[in-house]
């Protein structure tokens, strides 16, 4: 997969992703639940019973053939406030929702990565291998002609063991990393994902420091996060506080009655009854359980504001490091750079002079060992830049759009 397959197909596919969206379906059936005070229900029936004496009430209702009940809330401040609480925690399922997939993204980003500079570094020690498997050729070669001393043969055979043994741990770290990343992308245990080949350009960051921080400010979806959780808990403080408010019903009924219950305790009979009107209750006397949910919520939002302030601060905090992360990065992957060419160099002055015959193979091998070496710097160094460059941009928010 290319990086931009890998991060759609995570975003699809992720257990974290799949969770996390389940939970922003259940708050919004949690929202539903918290407006069904507000919508009218219909209850459709029948109070028919065998009457002896006065027809008294079955379940609040006089007998009858055939009866209907609606009601719904006109006026009642706590689940008005209960409903927005409900709405707030919704919105903030939908924001942790996009945070763990910033989160998917940065894995799933940072593992291909990792695969792909263990895949370079593979390819560059096989070749450094293959040299010093030529030196070491060489070097016992002359030992049996009495030409190198034991200590040089047990030198390159030692140069040699080591990178194999470099190739041997980079191979089964390259293995680890790709079934890592197929595992993130949502395949299961033993699945392997090779990154394909590309000439990856990973885009330009904030012009400057403070772009970076105020980029970091308006995007940071934690701080928003607990920003809503702050909205929820003032909407719950609010509704334990109405509970002192009056609350009025709708409510309605019809009754279809039968004449021989009636008849002989009311001088008039109606077969068809009804009542429309509006229940009201008025609290009087609430007991302590609504002043102390309200107190527990009012501190609740008290910690909330102390972890907005934290989270901003530690953001400005982490944004800055990671921006002079970049800086320190492009530093080190400029040196290795020429570091490399000067060794690219040093191989082709050595191929000239091994072509008029004034140098070895040996010491071209040894060369070309050399340069290996400063290409899988070269790699190591660009890709510390890579993962800097990709802390920023989760630093900043901006890390879906720069990847998709």
């Amino acid at each position: 997969m290319t990086l931009k397959q890998a991060v759609d197909t995570a975003l699809k596919s992720n257990p974290d992703i799949v969770l996390s969206r389940l939970d922003e379906e259940k708050s919004r059936a949690s929202v539903r639940v918290a407006r069904d005070p507000f919508e009218p229900k219909v209850y459709g029936g029948s109070g028919l019973a065998y009457t002896y004496g006065y027809p008294n009430t079955i379940e609040g209702s006089a007998p009858s053939i055939f009866q209907v009940r609606t009601d719904m809330a006109l006026f009642n401040r706590p689940k008005s406030y209960e409903l927005a609480e409900a709405r707030e925690n919704a919105r903030g399922a939908s924001i942790d929702v996009a945070s763990k997939s910033d989160d998917v993204t940065y894995r799933t980003a940072s593992l291909f990565l990792d695969a792909q500079e263990l895949l370079r570094n593979v390819q560059s020690l096989d070749e450094e291998v293959q040299a010093l498997q030529r030196v070491s050729e060489a070097v016992k070669l002359r030992f049996d002609e009495g030409r190198e001393l034991p200590l040089t043969l047990k030198r390159a055979e030692l140069n040699f063991a080591r990178a194999r043994q470099r190739v041997e741990a980079d191979t089964a770290d390259l293995n680890y990393a790709e079934e890592s990343l197929a595992v993130v992308l949502g395949f299961t245990a033993g699945d392997r994902v090779e990154p394909a080949g590309e000439d990856r350009l990973i885009p330009d960051l904030p012009a400057s420091e403070e772009a970076s921080v105020a980029s970091a400010l308006e995007n940071n979806r934690e701080m928003r996060r607990i920003q809503s959780q702050m909205q929820a808990k003032a909407f719950e403080a609010r509704a334990r506080g109405a509970e002192r408010l009056p609350q009025f019903d709708l409510v309605a009924q019809y009754a279809l009655f039968l004449k021989n219950n009636y008849q002989q305790y009311f001088t008039k009979f109606q077969s068809n009854n009804a009542q429309l009107g509006v229940a009201i209750r008025l609290p009087l006397l609430i007991g302590s359980a609504p002043s102390g949910l309200e107190a527990e919520a009012e501190l609740d939002l008290a910690k909330l504001r102390t972890q907005v302030s934290e989270v901003r601060n530690r953001t400005v905090l982490e944004t800055r490091k990671g921006y002079q992360d970049v800086k320190r990065a492009e530093s080190a992957r400029d040196f290795a750079k020429l570091d490399l060419e000067v060794a690219r160099e040093q191989v082709r002055v050595l191929l000239d002079q091994l072509d008029e015959g004034r140098t070895t193979r040996q010491a071209v091998d040894e060369g070309r060992m050399l340069e290996q070496e400063k290409w899988i710097g070269y790699y190591e160094a660009q890709h510390a830049l890579e993962k800097a460059k990709l802390n920023l941009l989760r630093r900043t928010g901006t890390i879906q759009a720069a990847l998709r």
